[in-house]
């Protein structure tokens, strides 16, 4: 199928354009005509080339995609034209193009839900089950609310952590240019100094300064391999199951960073349970969904044991609690859903609390982060001056002895 690009003007002469894929033109005019409008120019597309990282589409995209779309649903318009007044006015022009497509999916006959499932980068496992089940229960217009304000609840979380991480990380990097100046530049003008001083013997410190500043000087491809194998160390160990659980266990047991990020995980599963659970999602599809949403190896491996669990018949509080994983007071509060019936309400009362308690938690952490990065950057910085000045001041006291 090829896109064409059409203009046509509405039964009330409103001026309207967009894009639409088919076999030729002619079917384009058809549709257009069948919908009772007029049609002024059909042309196809040229192929466009784009290069993107990931998906192209960021949440906020998608956030107001489905916050406008229940609105509109809501207003009785129809999903097709829904999806076309969406594609025209949205500045992003690969999500455009990405609408364009479902929306010639779901008039060739398929489920809104289908034609979403062709774009698994834009719209998620969680994204598609839950307009399914909104499809099924005729409840379309409340899903896709619920969707909205669960992308905006997860929006505002992702910002606070990068938010927490871009001061540390700039001072890291700071720290880093830094001393690479003054080994490369600062400390040997120091050595050349001291040498047509002819300075008989030079401080320890002075020294290993000396030796570590030839050490980059000389060998940088050493230093910059190191750290580049380091990196794509870490990326490649990332890529395997087990690597990554290794990883993802360290991160949740280091100080100030671990219980951080398993407040943010425990905030972010029960979110995403809750908001399931709600629209009709069956529990154990739910778990499913939640543990390949989890964002943490650790975590997943827990979920799928726990759901393991639920199929065997078991209650949901007790694998949660052999997990491991999970506080126990979240456990309980889980235990206490389930035996009243309200587990849904139970899940989303527990994610506004741990949402709040990241926002307090990534506060504090940005505190005390702040000052260990200016401490090391001051350590390290201070002690390289220090020992390059050593010798000065053991040549002055050796003046003022003398």
């Amino acid at each position: 199928m090829a896109k064409f690009t059409w203009e046509a003007t509405t039964r009330a002469g409103e001026k309207r354009k967009g894009i639409m894929e088919a076999e030729t033109a002619d079917i384009v005019e058809q549709r257009l005509r069948g919908d009772g409008w007029q049609v002024q120019r059909v042309k196809k597309q040229a192929r466009e080339i784009s290069i993107s990282i990931g998906s192209g589409v960021a949440s906020k995209d998608l956030q107001i995609f489905t916050r406008q779309l229940a609105t509109m649903i809501d207003a009785g318009l129809p999903l097709v034209q829904c999806l076309d007044i969406l594609a025209n006015q949205t500045p992003n022009k690969i999500f455009a193009r990405i609408l364009g497509q479902v929306k010639a999916t779901v008039e060739s006959g398929s489920t809104f839900s289908e034609a979403l499932r062709k774009h698994p980068r834009v719209f998620d496992d969680l994204y598609v089950n839950l307009v399914a089940a909104g499809e099924v229960g005729g409840i379309l217009d409340t899903i896709l609310n619920r969707l909205a304000q669960y992308i905006e609840k997860s929006v505002k979380l992702k910002g606070q952590i990068k938010s927490a991480m871009f001061y540390p990380v700039g001072i890291l990097c700071v720290a880093i240019a830094v001393i690479a100046v003054m080994l490369v530049k600062v400390i040997p003008t120091f050595e050349n100094m001291y040498k047509e001083m002819g300075h008989a013997e030079l401080p320890a410190a002075t020294k290993v300064v000396m030796s570590i500043s030839h050490g980059f000087v000389n060998r940088w491809y050493v230093w910059f391999g190191g750290l580049f194998g380091l990196i794509f160390g870490t990326i490649f160990m990332r890529r395997t199951q087990r690597g990554k659980e290794i990883f993802d266990r360290i991160l949740l047991r280091t100080p100030v960073i671990g219980p951080t990020l398993r407040k943010i995980v425990v905030a972010r599963f029960t979110r995403t349970l809750g908001t399931l659970l709600s629209s009709g999602v069956p529990i154990l599809d739910a778990l499913d969904i939640c543990s390949r949403t989890a964002g943490n190896a650790v975590v997943q491996a827990g979920i799928a044991r726990a759901r393991d669990k639920i199929a065997e018949g078991h209650d949901m509080a007790g694998p949660l609690a052999e997990s491991r994983v999970f506080p126990s007071m979240v456990v309980q509060m889980i235990g206490v859903g389930e035996q009243t019936g309200a587990m849904d309400t139970m899940l989303q009362k527990i994610a506004d609390f741990y949402e709040e308690e990241v926002d307090t938690a990534v506060s504090a952490m940005t505190s005390l982060i702040e000052p260990i990065m200016m401490a090391f950057l001051g350590v390290v910085v201070g002690g390289l001056i220090i020992a390059m000045y050593l010798p000065i001041f053991k040549l002055a006291g050796n003046i003022n002895s003398n």
